[in-house]
């Protein structure tokens, strides 16, 4: 390791799992990279649903990880691992990690990092790589969607469902979202979406059939899972793909298999955190070279929420849990 870095580090924590209130501050020590690893001074940390079910306790980090929430942060790069050039200290980057992210130094393996460009403020970079890589990979890679197609995405206005909004439209593809309420439909339209459904107000497979005028949607992102599942289904047109990223709703579902049989649909799914580093980093390579681009230019970027100082980090996953929130919340460290 090089330069002033400290032994110790501050860190959001939990020692049993429960509510946001059981996040707390903590000294760690600071970690160290392996060859292939980075040591990130993180500037900023992303809230995602998965740290949130992590604290619940029913989502353990895998075998390895850090215990600490935290799946994208970024900052700069200030030790690098023995099998890797000194050249990349003082770099700034954001990058996929299996945990750390809550904390002010966090190792991330440099094959999952992404240069941030100029332009693009370390908070909004911090807000990237979590979504960016889900819907990357299920839409694109699990989904088959191409040009012209349309996608139907639940959550509009959550850090999925706006990055998938973004992505969409960059991709050529008709966006279709539902949300809970008007002012979330509005705000969804706003960032992109072609169409919003307000699903407390309006049955969402009959709006899905009056707007692709009854031929359906290509492709279905799913979190909700449960009784979503046979009505996601009925929203699909003929060899539709149904990609559940998230079992919010339930993780059982009754289905009618003639159904999909005579339509041939498609249905498949995914979890990020525990996949190989191998397959992260072919990922990542993949979205360095067709989606990173877009960012570079300044036509992606993150829809931002909040920013939370690292000791509010109860306060930061309470706002995400009460559902009001549109885009991503991200975590700022101190380093006082």
């Amino acid at each position: 390791m090089t330069g002033t870095i400290p032994e110790t580090m501050q860190a959001a924590g939990f020692d049993e799992p429960g509510g946001p209130q059981v996040l707390r501050l903590e000294t760690l020590p600071v970690p160290s990279p392996a060859k292939d690893e980075v040591l990130i001074r993180v500037a900023y940390a992303g809230v995602n649903r998965p740290d949130v079910i992590q604290r619940m306790g029913h989502y353990p980090p895998p075998a390895g990880a850090s215990p600490i929430p935290g799946l994208e942060i970024a900052g700069e790069i200030v030790a690098c691992g023995a099998e890797l050039s000194q050249d990349t200290v003082g770099q700034n980057v954001c990058a996929l990690v299996t945990g750390g992210g809550y904390s002010e130094y966090c190792v991330a393996k440099m094959a999952h990092c992404l240069p941030v460009p100029d332009g693009l403020p370390l908070a909004q970079a911090a807000a990237l790589p979590e979504t960016l890589f889900t819907v990357w990979h299920n839409v694109f890679e699990r989904g088959w969607a191409s040009e012209g197609e349309t996608l139907l995405v639940h959550g509009g206005t959550s850090g999925i469902g706006t990055m998938a909004i973004k992505l969409g439209k960059l991709f050529g593809l008709t966006v279709i979202v539902t949300c809970g309420d008007d002012a979330k439909c509005e705000a969804a339209t706003k960032i992109g979406a072609d169409h919003a459904i307000n699903y407390k107000t309006a049955d969402f497979v009959e709006e899905v059939k009056c707007i692709t005028g009854g031929a359906g949607v290509e492709l279905v992102l799913d979190m909700v899972s449960g009784d979503y599942v046979p009505r996601n289904l009925a929203c699909l047109g003929e060899d539709g793909r149904h990609v559940t990223i998230a079992v919010l709703g339930g993780m059982k579902a009754e289905l009618n298999m003639a159904q999909i049989m005579a339509r041939r649909l498609t249905l498949t799914g995914s979890t990020l955190r525990a996949r190989p580093d191998e397959f992260k980093a072919l990922l990542c390579d993949e979205i360095y070279q067709i989606a990173w681009p877009h960012v570079e230019d300044g036509s992606l970027r993150p829809e931002m929420d909040q920013i939370f100082p690292l000791a509010q980090a109860a306060a930061a996953h309470a706002h995400m849990e009460d559902g009001g929130h549109i885009g991503k919340i991200v975590l700022e460290m101190d380093h006082s």
